[in-house]
């Protein structure tokens, strides 16, 4: 412990210094094609190890640099193309710190070069319809934002047209909003709980966002050909009717990380 502790201080002394933090040990390859019908997607990891499976780069510079998914901007491939990413550093390392490493592995590994713009563009702020919500207060955490559980039950599960959340707070809930309608999604809700919520709704096939192309994925031991049903309410319909909130429709600022380029096939471990 008392080794891990003079590391860390270390890691924090070079920080400041400007010196480039890195891991003790990092693997970045394309993942391997799916081998099912399911596509499987883990960001997480142990004390001392992150470990992120199946992801786009994408979502790695969302981790990277603590931004949101709509906040990520450059080519197309950014969006499609998938990595495992496994790397290991001293326990307890400050989650800055670990930011700092990963920001630095992608820049090395993807010769990745970017920048920081703001522009105004358009949104959805999610707002408390008339009537007030119809959402069920949880007995569990609110599961943390970005993460695909956050513990025992908690967390968010897609089927086609149909969403289950438990334990989610609304920064989470917008997270995965954003994916589905294809626009940021501000919260300006002012609930402050854990809410448990059953959304059903007919997906959007006019939708590119990666998780409404999960959520319109054929069902395990569904026949070729079979697609969700379409007679249910629209995302919005449904947001409205079966939450009790509202997406409405503006314009705001927002920060963007800029992909001005990258290599699809990172360099060699």
């Amino acid at each position: 412990m008392r080794l891990a502790a003079m590391t860390i201080a270390l890691l924090t002394v070079l920080t400041a210094a400007g010196q480039t933090p890195s891991f003790e040990a990092a693997s970045v390859k394309p993942a391997p094609p799916p081998s099912g019908r399911a596509m499987l997607i883990h960001m997480g990891g142990d004390p001392g190890r992150v470990s992120y499976q199946n992801v786009t780069l994408k979502q790695l510079l969302t981790k990277a640099y603590g931004v949101k998914d709509y906040q990520v901007s450059g080519p197309a491939w950014i969006d499609t193309e998938r990595y495992d990413v496994t790397a290991t550093m001293p326990e307890k390392t400050p989650k800055e710190t670990v930011e700092r490493m990963l920001q630095n592995l992608l820049a090395e590994r993807f010769q990745l070069k970017l920048h920081r713009e703001s522009k105004e563009g358009p949104v959805y702020a999610l707002v408390v319809a008339k009537g007030g919500p119809k959402l069920k207060k949880s007995e569990m955490a609110a599961a943390p934002a970005g993460s695909a559980g956050g513990g025992p039950g908690r967390g968010i599960r897609m089927r086609p047209g149909k969403l289950e959340g438990n334990g989610m707070d609304m920064g989470f809930f917008t997270d995965v909003l954003s994916t589905l309608v294809g626009r940021p999604v501000l919260d300006q809700t002012g609930l402050k709980d854990a809410y448990d919520c059953t959304l059903e709704f007919t997906p959007d096939a006019t939708l590119s966002m990666p998780m409404m192309k999960m959520s319109m994925a054929r069902p395990e031991g569904a026949p070729e050909g079979a697609a969700p049903e379409s007679s249910g309410p629209s995302i919005f319909t449904a947001v409205q009717e079966q939450l009790g909130l509202k997406l409405e429709s503006r314009k705001a600022p927002l920060d963007l990380l800029v992909v001005d380029s990258a290599e699809k096939v990172p360099t060699e471990n």
